[in-house]
């Protein structure tokens, strides 16, 4: 069964990407085009990565410390990633390494589906690459103590519902408050901002039914 799904899926990835016309469809208002790209961005690796638990397939997401200085982003949901090191291979590996980091993923079990349009965060300076990947089992989840507040686990059918995807304020902090912005609202849990975006293409790129079988 693995192997099926992820070839189908490894298949999709290779299409020509939507691009920023599906990211954007979960950008702020006061985001409406993307922005240049400066020559000194910071390059980073992310991993969307798709793995079975109870039935249904699932990504796993973080949720970043508040008390991490160093952090831009700190407090929000994102997927496991990180910044660039010259130890790494190539930005797929950055992506992979840092998801061993930050959640315990052994990524000997991780295979590389495909990547995603690249997004440029201005607030941080990073310009980050998102890869798709899987694994045939559950991961044992171990979130790093000092980036990692939380695992969050979801399936990914429930991106598509469509009560999930809203538009509201979010409270970035004591005196500052963002309106009308594009969230996926888990249980309470707020996905906004490049994660959102991110999810915003993947979705148009992959579908739940793409996890089933077909008949032969």
């Amino acid at each position: 069964m693995y192997p099926t799904i992820a070839g189908q899926l490894q298949q999709k990835l290779a299409q020509p990407l939507p691009g920023s016309f599906a990211q954007f469809k979960m950008a702020h208002v006061g985001r409406s085009k993307a922005p240049a790209i400066p020559g000194h961005a910071k390059q980073a690796g992310v991993l969307a990565l798709f793995y079975p638990k109870a039935g249904d397939w699932h990504l796993v997401f973080i949720e970043r410390n508040t008390s991490n200085t160093r952090d831009r982003h700190k407090g929000q949901i994102s997927f496991p990633g990180g910044k660039y090191e010259d130890t790494d291979l190539d930005l797929s590996n950055t992506a992979l390494r840092e998801a061993a980091e930050e959640v315990g993923v052994n990524r000997e079990n991780v295979s590389i589906l495909g990547k995603l349009t690249h997004l440029y965060i201005p607030v941080s300076n990073f310009l980050v690459h998102p890869f798709v990947g899987i694994t045939n089992s559950r991961p044992h989840f171990v979130p790093q103590a000092e980036e990692v507040k939380d695992i969050i686990e979801v399936p990914y059918h429930w991106f598509f519902i469509p009560e999930v995807t809203t538009i509201g304020s979010l409270q970035l902090s004591t005196q500052l408050v963002l309106p009308k912005v594009p969230q996926f609202n888990i249980a309470g849990r707020i996905i906004w901002g490049a994660t959102a975006m991110i999810l915003s293409e993947l979705k148009e790129i992959i579908r739940p039914e793409d996890f089933r079988i077909p008949d032969n």
